[in-house]
């Protein structure tokens, strides 16, 4: 079994299997005007629960998608009747997927699993869906451990500039890394920190096709094209961790652990008077 991915065929052929919860973790930008629990409501794969990720968040920071504690990560993940035993298998209809992927693994949970090609495969291929808000999970005890690394502060991104000891790679698209466009966030500029190289999310999640992930020898070439050392320690980022995340999840599919996110991502850095910034 892929230690990564689940395929939708994998996935239909499973549906209602005790062992194995599958959530929806759809979320948008502010910019977007959207609403990913709207769109659950409105169909969802059978049997999904959905995550909601401002919830996971933590609730005491300025910036947004901020790691919670541990805490109330397993008291978001009990509401949803998953315990630490259980296979869960992450889909959205855009790139969330794997910040979710990550958050999981951070705190202590391996068996997690994200959908290839996510809500948009799975309707291209005429699939089942369910439609309304499901009853309410039962209530289990998800037991989550502190994240022991793999998190970047603003510190280590400064560090990584000053030294050249690891590389900063952004996940946002071309023209919010420029700053020809805004942020996406009310309030944040555009553009990036000096020396960061950009690799858009969608190069390494090509949003047509079958919205699949490349495959890990496609990623290298994309991260060596684009100039990044992948042997040495990458910083990712993006507007607030999320997209971020796509990145790292590719790293980890070639089998680097040199890599940490910046939870912050430009959400805190673009805000930040004190820290460094670049348009083109």
């Amino acid at each position: 079994m892929d230690s990564f991915l689940v395929e939708p065929q994998w996935l239909e052929e499973r549906l209602g299997d005790t062992e194995m919860v599958v959530i929806d973790c759809s979320w948008y930008i502010p910019e977007a005007g959207k609403s990913g629990h709207e769109e659950f409501v409105a169909a969802h794969i059978p049997g999904a629960r959905f995550f909601d990720l401002d919830e996971a968040s933590d609730p005491t920071s300025t910036y947004v998608n901020m790691l919670p504690s541990a805490g109330r990560f397993a008291e978001t993940v009990s509401a949803l009747g998953i315990d630490n035993h259980q296979m869960v298998v992450v889909y959205d209809s855009s790139y969330v997927s794997a910040r979710i992927w990550w958050m999981f693994r951070l705190f202590g949970h391996d068996r997690v699993r994200i959908l290839n090609g996510g809500w948009k495969r799975w309707l291209a291929e005429g699939r089942p869906i369910e439609r309304g808000v499901p009853e309410p999970a039962p209530q289990t005890q998800f037991k989550a451990t502190a994240p022991a690394g793999g998190v970047a502060t603003w510190r280590d991104v400064a560090a990584a500039i000053e030294t050249g000891d690891a590389v900063v790679v952004d996940a946002r698209t071309r023209e919010r890394f420029t700053g020809e466009l805004p942020s996406g966030y009310p309030g944040v500029a555009g553009g990036h920190m000096p020396g960061a190289i950009n690799i858009p999310w969608s190069t390494m999640l090509p949003q047509s096709g079958d919205f699949t992930f490349v495959e890990p020898a496609t990623a290298e070439a994309i991260f060596r094209k684009a100039g990044v050392d992948i042997d040495k320690t990458i910083v990712s980022t993006c507007g607030s961790g999320v997209t971020a995340a796509v990145l790292v999840l590719q790293l980890a599919r070639l089998g680097k652990i040199n890599w940490t996110l910046y939870d912050g991502s430009w959400h805190e850095w673009g805000q930040r008077d004190d820290l460094p910034k670049q348009s083109l």
